[in-house]
């Protein structure tokens, strides 16, 4: 994939950096591995706003993904290469040998007509998935199960790959995207490779208009507000917030402080945080 730049005819094109979508190998999705998926625009089960600034943008089918790479020990074929509007990744459609379809991730550098399989036996080959405790120690890994069986939840947007750094006993140690280093079953099953459309993180919307598409609204400044909605409102003209930091519109502080659980279960597994080296 590569990035695709503008001539500045409008403000919004100057800023602008696209993909070039030159990866994409058909258009419309399997129309069986699709669904609508009602978009809940931030609002709770009795309409409340719980998370602000969501609403709008674009109207899109939602693409049923394998994470869970359950179908063991059958081949599959690699069909095409989609763009999916809900992630930055890429996905890959694949037709297994008894004529079942299904969506992965795209991995970089995987290849239309590549063959791929998840199973114990698999060989080290990208897009492959194995147990952790299969894999050789420094492979790039992604799509990683937390829970065995569960399916994939960590390292799977644009770009990302986590490294397998050791095995002991029941567990294999990985270090993740963010730096961290945690601890994971070694029967969970993890893709080989790094997930595709690498250049996704030197993207630039260019403009407000594409922040809307994506469902995105507009974040107003505390600042900005009246005082009866927020603690930085008020005052006249440009007035300091009259705190010796900023809070958020709840009075919380909005800088440093620690929302992660003491008592959270999985503490026990990580070996080192991910910002504990920041300041250093």
């Amino acid at each position: 994939m590569g990035v695709r730049t503008y001539r500045p005819y409008t403000p919004g094109r100057r800023q602008a950096v696209t993909s070039d979508f030159s990866e994409i190998t058909k258009s419309t999705p399997e129309k069986s591995l699709t669904k609508y998926v009602h978009r809940k625009k931030g609002r709770n089960n009795r309409g409340v706003i719980t998370s602000r600034h969501r609403g709008g943008g674009h109207k899109k089918l939602y693409r049923i993904i394998d994470f869970k790479r359950d179908k063991r020990d059958i081949n599959a074929e690699v069909l095409a290469i989609e763009y999916d509007p809900n992630r930055n990744a890429r996905i890959a459609l694949v037709q297994y040998e008894d004529g079942e379809k299904r969506y992965i991730l795209a991995p970089a550098g995987i290849q239309i007509g590549a063959t791929i399989v998840a199973s114990e036996e698999a060989p080290y080959e990208i897009g492959n998935a194995l147990p952790l405790g299969k894999i050789p120690l420094g492979t790039e890994i992604h799509n990683i199960e937390m829970r065995a069986g569960k399916g994939g939840q960590i390292v799977r947007a644009a770009g990302g790959f986590a490294q397998l750094m050791a095995k002991e006993g029941d567990y294999v140690t990985i270090k993740l995207p963010s730096k961290e280093v945690r601890m994971i079953r070694k029967e969970c099953y993890a893709t080989i490779g790094r997930v595709g459309n690498i250049e996704a993180r030197n993207l630039k919307l260019g403009k407000a208009g594409k922040t809307r598409h994506l469902g995105i609204r507009p974040h107003v400044r505390g600042s900005a507000m009246n005082p009866v909605d927020h603690p930085h409102g008020g005052g006249e003209g440009r007035a300091p917030i009259g705190r010796s930091g900023p809070v958020s519109p709840w009075g919380q502080p909005a800088l440093g402080k620690k929302t992660r659980k003491k008592k959270k279960l999985s503490n026990k597994y990580i070996v080192r945080r991910r910002n504990s080296n920041k300041g250093k």
